[in-house]
């Protein structure tokens, strides 16, 4: 069991939290992952380590209701355990080569974007970061965003705060106004990492996406989170999640996104209606 020492909300449906994992907290570098099932019960569901601290031997998770899954984990307490956190894994993020980098993160992609930001800046790399947001609302780890870079730039969709526009829009004026950075990590929706490697593909800037699809085992046995990149099959959680934006399929990506979406819209259903008859119709998320 993984005890929960600490539960933040960072933003509505978004909640930090901090696991007692000494052994993954010990190992995890930036770009890795854990899959984690909440009961003997429940399904399992890979999430991005955003930070760790090795000395208390915990992990920081940051969780966005989306699906049955999430929404249960949000609900959870300090105090409260998981059954199973299994980690790290995947590829560590490659930073070798970089004397200037561009880390962006889109929505909860901005977890994902600080622990790169975090070890290029330790690296000695030059980081220029971009996050963004639909509302100033759903901004969070500014402050911490900025801790770790030389240059911070905010956009939000709304202009509820920063430039009134996308990730990309700064991207643009960066890669026209300053030198050319040697790599840029984009982290974040699907549609909101194309944009950015379309972005780049004619400067001829070497793009890095994190890729999060349909995952099950996490060992590559199972080849739920096969991906198409440079015209090979790949399995995310071992050749992966990070991979070269310009060689990944992403029409073949965003389908296999979708296949599920009725199952989970179904899942979501009854976990409502099992919550409601459990406290009532009295239960609020």
């Amino acid at each position: 069991m993984f005890k929960i020492v600490r539960k933040q909300k960072l933003a509505p449906d978004v909640c930090l939290f901090e696991l007692e994992a000494p052994k993954v907290a010990e190992k995890r570098k930036a770009g890795q992952f854990v899959i984690i099932k909440l009961n003997e019960t429940g399904e399992r569901i890979p999430l991005t380590i955003a930070d760790s601290d090795p000395n208390r031997g915990t992990i920081t998770l940051v969780v966005q209701s989306v699906g049955k899954t999430t929404h249960q984990l949000n609900q959870f307490s300090e105090g409260e355990s998981i059954q199973d956190v299994v980690g790290p894994l995947g590829k560590a993020t490659e930073i070798e080569g970089c004397s200037l980098a561009v880390p962006i993160g889109g929505g909860i992609g901005i977890a994902v974007a600080y622990p790169i930001a975090a070890a290029l800046k330790q690296a000695g790399v030059e980081v220029i970061s971009i996050i963004g947001a639909r509302t100033k609302e759903l901004l969070f780890f500014e402050e911490k965003m900025r801790t770790v870079s030389d240059k911070l730039y905010i956009s939000t969709d709304d202009g509820s705060y920063g430039v009134h526009g996308f990730v990309t829009d700064i991207l643009k004026q960066l890669l026209e106004s300053e030198r050319v950075p040697d790599r840029v990590f984009a982290i974040g929706p699907l549609p909101m990492m194309r944009a950015v490697c379309k972005t780049t593909l004619d400067k001829r800037v070497s793009t890095v996406v994190s890729l999060n699809p349909i995952m099950v085992d996490g060992t590559g046995m199972c080849g739920a989170c096969r991906v198409t990149v440079d015209n090979n099959t790949r399995f995310v959680c071992v050749h992966g999640p990070e991979f070269d934006g310009h060689e990944v399929d992403w029409v073949e990506l965003m389908k296999r996104q979708r296949m599920y979406c009725s199952d989970e819209k179904r899942a979501m259903e009854l976990f409502r209606e099992k919550n409601a008859h459990r406290c009532g119709g009295q239960c609020h998320d």
